[in-house]
């Protein structure tokens, strides 16, 4: 197991280059730019594409005629233009400034964001918090009610209770979190009907000079609206794929054999299916966790005024803030290499009949 972890380690760090490596890349062609922000404020245009005048992509690299290569940019000191370019550095060739993005990044040193002037681990770490709430609260909700569901429906398969159930989950799964997450607020957030939940924000104004008890009760009363939207449609796909993964493990000869030594059913189900049927569970979890934690509460970020890492990689994709960018696409994509490593090491706990030192990575 241990000259297979160490595979793995060693795995990331080609694979985080290539990610790193297509992002900047697809990022060079990617009309307006930091510059083109800048141009458009001090031109009282909407915004402008990094495109030469024959429509052509000129990237960032040679600092003369700097002001022709940037539209809107007409008119204004070539001087200042090239000052921008030093100050973003964009006066370097791509390669050089990937090179540079890569060393800093191996020791974890973002640089500062371009429009916030502040360092970019700063950043994160402030917004982690209430991302790490809400992908915390979703997992382990959507798991909590999705594994006695799934086995509840496994083991009652064909009646009633299984099929009012999953008419639920399927309508449940197929409503939008953002619509639900709207019709929450327009029900319980002061819209048109009732005002019994708070409509931004994590805690309270006054979350300092609450008491234990209170902080705690404010912070639930917070989390309460963006949490069930998000666990609506979350616990679906896991309820369903426990429900299927428990049935065909019940209809295995082994299961037939501890029925008959007299063994009870609920001995059956969790002494012996349980851990052969979520093994395809344990599978999904890696990409569960990325999802909850960052892409999937980036609309629900947004409603609800939470100040999150989904809102502000969002927001600096829109401003072309490439630090933050970038530095937030490494921690992620680290963050989901490390957890399938673990995921795979929690599959050989679950089975020590897996053995990863016997396969190639």
């Amino acid at each position: 197991m241990g000259a297979y972890i160490l595979r793995r380690l060693l795995l990331i760090i080609p694979t985080l280059l290539g990610i790193m490596l297509l992002s900047f890349t697809i990022v060079q062609f990617a009309p307006g730019g930091p510059i083109e922000q800048i141009i458009a404020d001090l031109t009282g245009q909407n915004g402008g594409d990094r495109l030469d005048s024959g429509g052509n992509d000129t990237g960032l690299n040679d600092t003369a005629g700097s002001s022709d290569r940037y539209r809107g940019a007409q008119g204004l000191d070539p001087d200042l233009i090239k000052k921008l370019e030093v100050q973003f550095g964009f006066d370097k060739p791509a390669y050089q400034r990937f090179g540079e993005m890569i060393w800093n990044f191996a020791r974890f040193d973002f640089g500062e964001s371009f429009f916030r002037n502040e360092s970019v681990l700063n950043l994160i770490i402030e917004k982690m918090p209430v991302s790490i709430s809400l992908g915390l609260w979703i997992l382990l909700l959507s798991y909590a009610i999705s594994i006695p569901l799934g086995i509840r429906k496994a083991v009652s398969d064909g009646s009633t209770f299984d099929v009012w159930t999953s008419g639920v989950i399927v309508v449940g799964y197929a409503i939008p979190g953002f619509l639900f997450g709207i019709l929450l607020i327009v029900l319980f957030a002061g819209g048109s009907f009732f005002n019994w939940f708070p409509l931004r924000g994590i805690v309270s104004d006054n979350f300092d000079e609450l008491s234990v008890g209170g902080k705690v009760l404010d912070y639930i009363w917070h989390m309460t609206l963006p949490v069930l939207t998000l666990v609506l449609s979350s616990f679906a796909t896991t309820t369903l794929l426990t429900k299927n993964s428990f049935i065909d493990e019940i209809k295995k000869q082994y299961v037939v054999t501890a029925r008959a030594k007299g063994l009870p059913e609920r001995k059956v189900l969790y002494s012996h299916v349980f851990r052969n049927a979520m093994l395809i569970v344990i599978a999904g979890f890696p990409g569960a966790f990325i999802g909850a934690f960052f892409s999937g509460s980036l609309l629900i970020e947004t409603i609800f005024s939470l100040d999150g890492l989904g809102r502000m990689g969002f927001d600096a994709i829109v401003k072309r803030d490439y630090p933050i960018v970038f530095g937030t696409l490494y921690i992620f994509s680290l963050m989901s290499l490390l957890i399938a490593l673990l995921s795979d090491l929690i599959y050989t706990w679950v089975d020590p009949r897996i053995d990863f030192d016997k396969r190639e990575v």
